[in-house]
């Protein structure tokens, strides 16, 4: 067995090898690190490889970090799991913007695939396996016939057979967590948003909604969810629609006929939280959870990636407002290994959280050109590494839950 960290590569053709004579590398903010053995987990085996165009692997090799002859190649990783390394390349000078994928270096040791991540997260209600099975065209016909005319079921539906969205699928399968796009509109220009991209930019995994959609035909799929699934769970703020809190008249009132008529399940929203004036209004409808996306407690960093019409104290200001009214409020914190886990954001999250004592933060792995986001950030090779990063959180907060998933809540 081969205990050496080998370099991979791929060829025009997408076949991948590795380079013996190459050691394997990976990279955090925009420095390059030899891997290591702890650095490591086997390869999940839902997650996928690809190679990345335009784009030149790094090893290390005689002491120097070199550029090999093959593209490179990188892992990109199911739910549960958190990269601690990127992959290491070196673009040409015409190369296009990555896809919106979260790229994880990939290398060979002990004669198999290997990523830089941790394992942080177990569910297996996001298990492939329960999702795109042969049934789900009859189940999707019997919700349409159920709720004829509904355009969010048509939504989703779109959504569960082009896009495989397993939010989407959730609400054919009458189980767990069921996403309710609602906004067309967004106040946020984010860098990585996978709705809406420019035209010079990458393609969006998804396309947004066009509607707005109405009280009763938020109110209909509501109920229809929590009435029938197991561990129900309504979401609005999915990656088909804009900002949801936007459209919080319609959705407020929503809430209020779902919960004249069921007391079943969780209401959730899932929102920058940006727009105080309509969180308030959901909250005080009846909201029983609150993700809120982002990636900076640093007012200027948040800015640079959100590029919003709202203020980083507009989403604190939301955060306070639901965690007084007894909402779970949950940080989505999207992820890049050298930028969030940098000295002087770790020194700004343990303020944040301070301030506002959320009960979760969830990671995401950021999907974004890693080239493309450092590009945007001010430079700072400063930063205490993943793993060190979410241990100290751990330490000084240890009531924080720090996972992927969003957890089931029963209703008080």
């Amino acid at each position: 067995m081969n205990n050496r960290i080998t370099a991979l590569i791929a060829d025009e053709r997408g076949e991948i090898f590795d380079v013996p004579e190459a050691e394997g590398v990976g990279r955090v903010g925009e420095k390059f690190f030899k891997l290591k053995p702890e650095d490591l987990i086997k390869l999940p085996e839902s997650a996928d490889l690809m190679f990345l165009p335009q784009r030149r692997a790094i090893g290390f090799s005689r002491g120097e970090f070199v550029t090999l002859k093959g593209r490179a190649v990188s892992a990109i990783l199911p739910q549960g799991y958190t990269r601690t390394h990127l992959p290491a390349f070196k673009k040409n000078s015409r190369a296009q913007i990555l896809p919106l994928y979260g790229y994880t270096a990939v290398v060979l040791y002990k004669d198999e695939l290997h990523a830089a991540a941790l394992y942080t997260d177990e569910n297996h209600k996001w298990n492939p396996e329960h999702y795109n099975t042969p049934k789900l065209k009859n189940f999707i016909r019997r919700v349409k016939k159920i709720l004829p005319d509904n355009r969010i079921v048509a939504q989703v539906a779109k959504c569960s057979l082009e896009w495989h969205c397993l939010t989407a699928q959730n609400l054919f399968y009458r189980r767990w967590e069921c996403g309710v796009p609602t906004s067309p509109t967004c106040n946020a220009n984010c860098l990585g948003c996978i709705s809406l991209q420019s035209s010079e930019c990458c393609p969006s995994p998804q396309s947004r909604i066009t509607f707005k959609p109405t009280v009763d035909e938020i109110a209909n799929v509501g109920i229809y969810h929590l009435n029938h699934a197991a561990e129900g769970i309504i979401s609005f703020g999915q990656g088909c629609e804009g900002e949801p809190s936007l459209q919080a008249e319609n959705i407020s009132a929503a809430i209020k006929k779902i919960r004249e008529t069921t007391s079943r399940g969780q209401i959730n929203i899932n929102t920058n939280a940006g727009f105080t004036t309509g969180i308030k209004k959901i909250v005080d409808a009846g909201l029983d959870s609150m993700r809120v996306s982002i990636i900076s407690a640093d007012a200027e960093n948040y800015q640079r990636y959100y590029r919003a019409a709202y203020t980083l104290d507009a989403v604190k200001n939301s955060i306070r407002y639901a965690l007084d009214k007894n909402v779970h409020v949950s940080l989505n914190m999207l992820y890049m290994p050298g930028f969030n886990d940098r000295e002087s954001e770790f020194t700004a999250w343990k303020n944040f959280l301070t301030e506002l004592p959320v009960h979760m933060i969830q990671i995401r792995n950021l999907n974004y050109d890693p080239d493309e986001f450092f590009a945007a950030m001010p430079d700072d090779k400063n930063f205490l590494g993943t793993k060190n990063f979410l241990r100290e959180l751990k330490k000084i907060f240890p009531a924080l839950t720090i996972g992927n998933f969003s957890h089931y809540l029963e209703r008080k």
